[in-house]
């Protein structure tokens, strides 16, 4: 099966509002580039993909990802995240695109290896229709799906998303698949999720170590003040 991935991706401006108890909006900005940019350098040194999708509506995502070697799947207006991902597949799916494994671009423990882990579950022998779901840290969300074909299932990304993703891999009377991972479990939207990322063992060399020193001075005194640490 080839599998194409896929990274929808908003503009960095006003992004991550809801730690803005912690970061003040420029130190947002710069901690949702330094994450997609690190999410995105792994997935294209992910082995098994065949290429790499970014979707989005802004000029500046869409020149790093074309940078860092990705394609670029242009809306003409920022839309929210199910809607981009949604005129995403239906693109690649015409395309003649057979799979395609969604990921969001905000989750800065990711490695290649867990991609790659991703991928190695899916069966030698596995053919359309397909579906395999990654869940979040407390099974609320949906933090990457390969989906076989790209518009296998209806997708509705937020609150309880993984919920609704099980139900209607049932719906389309496909077995269900899913699989746990600590890094692709983490993405970065409320203040806990900051201290599960700061308290995370990094080893040495590993890419996000950047965007955890950045994270440490900035947010550990706000943090402790507002009972997060």
């Amino acid at each position: 099966m080839k599998v194409s991935a896929l990274i929808p991706v908003k503009g960095f401006t006003n992004a991550k509002q809801r730690l803005s108890a912690l970061l003040n909006a420029a130190s947002r900005e710069l901690l949702a580039e330094v994450m997609f940019r690190d999410v995105l350098n792994q997935v294209v040194s992910a082995r098994g993909l065949v290429e790499t999708f970014v979707v989005t509506g802004d000029d500046k995502v869409a020149a790093i990802a074309d940078g860092l070697g990705a394609h670029v799947i242009r809306e003409k207006v920022e839309r929210g995240e199910t809607d981009a991902v949604d005129f995403a597949r239906i693109a690649l799916k015409e395309s003649g695109r057979e799979a395609v494994l969604i990921i969001p671009g905000d989750m800065p423990l990711v490695r290649s290896a867990d991609i790659e882990a991703v991928l190695a579950e899916v069966p030698v022998e596995a053919t359309p229709p397909f579906a395999l779901l990654v869940p979040s840290h407390d099974r609320l969300g949906t933090n990457a799906l390969l989906l076989a074909p790209p518009d296998v299932i209806k997708l509705r990304f937020g609150y309880d998303s993984f919920s609704y993703h099980v139900s209607q891999v049932s719906a389309q009377g496909l077995p269900i698949r899913f699989i746990e991972n600590e890094r692709i479990a983490l993405d970065i939207d409320e203040p806990r999720d900051l201290e599960r990322f700061l308290e995370f063992n990094f080893k040495d060399g590993e890419s996000t170590r950047a965007a955890r020193a950045m994270l440490t001075d900035q947010v550990a005194e706000k943090s402790r003040s507002f009972g997060v640490l």
